[in-house]
């Protein structure tokens, strides 16, 4: 059996997140990203095909390029011909952008080494109804400065147990963060970007929608690091709709770290 290693992008708008959730709805499944594409799988092999994906992303959260293995029972299909063959068949709000062979003790969960996200924030007064699903408006220009003076509290091994969600199930709360920044993409759009061995359940969210609140209201550098190091979640502010949250990036190069 081959390994196949998937990158796609998907609009995580109409889906309930990526995880296959098959009894969440009164003992019914709902929609996401990886049910909708194992089905593919399993009308493409003729068999059920499990995926396992680089991580969960959350309802209405979106991706730009997430990994993604299969072990493949079928030789005979060249490994490039998985892209055509699966975006025929997937709904248009996922693609299957590239496809490649992997070693057979790959995982795309447990081999990647950093995952990045960019939150996408639009700053005008009056922002593009066709980007609202993409986006976060706040309907004001906040001080990048002042956002990146806070972020620098934000590298190497940090104990997020403050931007933890209620019911995070995770053994630890110390993640390894590789760089977090805030910067313009153009004069409307505000990005934050943040690179790390793994994140806590909404963490990212968590830390936009506290960042975003703390610069709102005055605060700096020493405010926003008293509220990390309390590792109190009361300490933190209000976590910033999915909309905006896209997961940008997977690299399978770098140092492994704990999860």
């Amino acid at each position: 059996m081959r390994n196949i290693l998937l990158t796609l992008s998907y609009d995580g708008t109409d889906f309930c997140g990526w995880q296959r959730q098959d009894f969440a709805d009164n003992g019914k499944s709902v929609r996401t990203v990886q049910g909708e594409i194992e089905k593919v799988l399993e009308k493409i092999h003729k068999c059920p095909v499990a995926l396992t994906g680089s991580g969960r992303t959350d309802s209405g959260v979106h991706a730009h390029a997430q990994a993604a293995n299969f072990f493949s029972p079928v030789d005979s299909i060249p490994v490039k011909s998985y892209i055509p063959a699966m975006n025929s068949l997937l709904p248009h709000d996922i693609r299957i952008n590239d496809a490649r062979e992997v070693d057979e003790g790959f995982s795309s969960r447990f081999s990647a080494t950093s995952r990045t996200y960019r939150y996408f924030i639009d700053t005008s007064l009056s922002p593009f109804a066709n980007e609202m699903r993409y986006v976060w408006p706040v309907y004001r220009k906040p001080d990048i400065d002042v956002l990146n003076s806070m972020c620098s509290c934000l590298k190497g091994e940090t104990d997020c147990s403050t931007f933890a969600a209620a019911g995070d199930m995770s053994q630890s709360k110390f993640r390894y963060i590789d760089d977090a920044h805030f910067y313009y993409e153009d004069e409307r759009t505000l990005v934050f970007e943040i690179t790390a061995n793994a994140f806590l359940w909404k963490m990212v969210r968590s830390l936009t929608g506290t960042l975003i609140a703390f610069e709102k209201k005055g605060a700096d550098k020493k405010y926003f690091e008293d509220a990390l190091k309390s590792c109190d979640r009361k300490k933190a502010g209000p976590t910033a709709p999915p909309e905006g949250l896209f997961l940008w990036e997977v690299k399978f190069d770098g140092i492994r770290r704990h999860v």
